[in-house]
């Protein structure tokens, strides 16, 4: 094994309660863990790689890391979602649900998405995907073949296959329905335990198994409880996203009589395995109170919000409280720094003032905030024993101004793909911002076909499966009717 050191004008290291800032600092590893952080290292090394004036930090973790060809950008300016498509309709069902991409195009999602998260400085994370667009949920098959595509880029994943006993559905009066099938659910349950059995600590342990049932109130209580005993006997980490509309909560009150918080305290799911994006609407500070004492996580997704008008009120009250917090990007663009600097902007407005936020709150919880989810002690900081998984952000860029401090230029103007090399488990997986092995050109216009079928596929979803042109419209509209006879697809999008 190599010993390989990193030089830059800065380094966020780890001093074992907090990071601290090295100026013309080194970070030395070997293998997969990093040997040493500071100034001056004395020992010998085989290879130094000197970035000049860049950040050297840790990788980020994403939580609730978008795995998909991202379907929340098309609700957009573009009205009803009723209308449009994007969730089931009563007819839909009834015709039977059906898989909008082939079994190749839903394998090549996870890989376009992964060379975003790497390109965006994120080294682990644990993907989302919608299930609107499915026939049911994710197979056992689809995710062996996610975590070898995870293995080859060389990203830290926590896979699973999404499951779920019901989906919620358009009834032609407006109203929500709900469709249950827990034979379905209990079958995907049984698969994601397969999986755990058969992948967790695969490719050299770059790839562990979780628990990733749908959402709160795709879930029947039996499914839950199951959910609640697996996690405990295999020490799972369980993402459950709760929380994050009055919809869902109104439902969660009808069928269970309680708060959806307090329904996953009855049902022994909050615990330090337990991870809930997005916590958005909860029951005051019982609710609050309920996360503490069970030492769940809540990750944090300010963006995907903020396009609808929504936010949590507030990140630094609830971490007043002593919840902690990871950050997910569940859109697109999969840029942490993007939802860092949404989330600080969000927090201060909301608390009317700057007391209770600060720019570290939001990079911790992009780092050891994740860590902590996770339960690993090993991964978000940049510190002797901890794992070699190191992002270099340049810090020559125009757009970041005058440099005052590295950490604070980056959030205030700072784009993930500022992000110029990437090192997970001592494996260099991007140099000079390319993604090992990867042609861009031809993955963005394999995307680009595969994204004007997933919009096709609205219209089958939508009341009287109207054309699926007219179900989105431009920011400002066409002179004539180019978009209705020139499909997306002949478009090369990197002209």
């Amino acid at each position: 094994m190599k010993r390989i050191g990193l030089k830059s004008s800065c380094v966020v290291g780890f001093d074992g309660q907090r990071h601290v800032l090295w100026r013309d600092g080194e970070v030395v590893f070997e293998g997969t863990c990093i040997l040493f952080v500071g100034r001056d290292y004395p020992g010998p090394v085989d290879q130094w790689i000197d970035y000049g004036n860049a950040l050297i930090g840790p990788g980020f973790i994403d939580l609730d890391a978008l795995g998909d060809l991202d379907s929340t950008v098309l609700t957009l300016d573009n009205g009803d979602e009723r209308a449009m498509g994007r969730m089931w309709s009563e007819d839909y069902l009834a015709a039977g649900p059906r898989e909008s991409y082939t079994a190749e195009e839903e394998i090549f999602k996870y890989r376009y998405a992964f060379t975003q998260l790497i390109r965006n400085g994120i080294t682990t994370a644990m993907p989302i995907t919608s299930m609107y667009y499915r026939e049911w949920a994710e197979t056992y098959d689809e995710f062996a073949a996610v975590a070898g595509i995870a293995g080859e880029l060389g990203l830290r994943t926590y896979l699973g296959p999404c499951y779920m006993s019901g989906m919620s559905y358009w009834r032609a009066d407006a109203s929500l329905g709900h469709h249950w099938d827990e034979a379905r659910g209990m079958a995907g349950l049984a698969a994601a335990a397969r999986f755990f059995h058969d992948f967790d600590g695969a490719q050299g342990g770059l790839i562990r198994g979780a628990l990733l049932p749908d959402r709160i109130q795709t879930c029947t209580p039996a499914l839950l409880q199951r959910t609640a005993a697996l996690s405990r006997e295999l020490h799972a980490p369980m993402r459950l996203h709760c929380c994050q509309g009055l919809g869902e909560v109104a439902m969660v009150e009808q069928l269970r009589g309680v708060s959806p918080l307090a329904w996953l305290e009855q049902l022994e799911l909050l615990t330090p395995r337990s991870l809930l994006p997005h916590g958005l609407y909860t029951h005051g500070d019982d609710d609050l109170q309920r996360i503490v004492d069970g030492g769940a996580s809540l990750v944090h997704c300010p963006v995907v919000f903020a396009r609808d008008g929504e936010a949590l009120n507030s990140f630094g009250r609830y971490r007043a409280k002593g919840i902690n917090f990871a950050l997910g990007t569940d859109t697109w663009p999969a840029d942490l720094l993007e939802n860092m600097r949404q989330g600080l902007n969000i927090a201060r407005l909301l608390e009317g003032g700057n007391s209770l936020t600060s720019t570290l709150d939001l990079y911790n919880a992009a780092t050891l905030g994740g860590a902590r989810a996770l339960g690993r002690d090993d991964l978000g900081r940049l510190a002797p024993g901890a794992k070699a998984d190191i992002t270099v952000f340049s810090l020559r860029g125009l757009h970041l101004g005058p440099l005052f401090d590295p950490l604070k230029n980056l959030l205030l103007a700072g784009r993930g793909d500022d992000c110029i090399a990437s090192y997970i488990d001592g494996r260099c997986v991007m140099q000079d911002g390319q993604v090992q092995g990867v042609d861009y050109p031809a993955l963005q216009r394999q995307a680009q076909r595969q994204f004007e079928k997933l919009m096709r596929s609205h219209s089958d979803r939508a009341f009287g499966q109207p054309d699926w042109r007219g179900l989105f419209q431009p920011a400002i509209p066409f002179a004539d009717d180019y978009s209705a006879q020139v499909p997306l697809s002949t478009i090369d999008p990197l002209l």
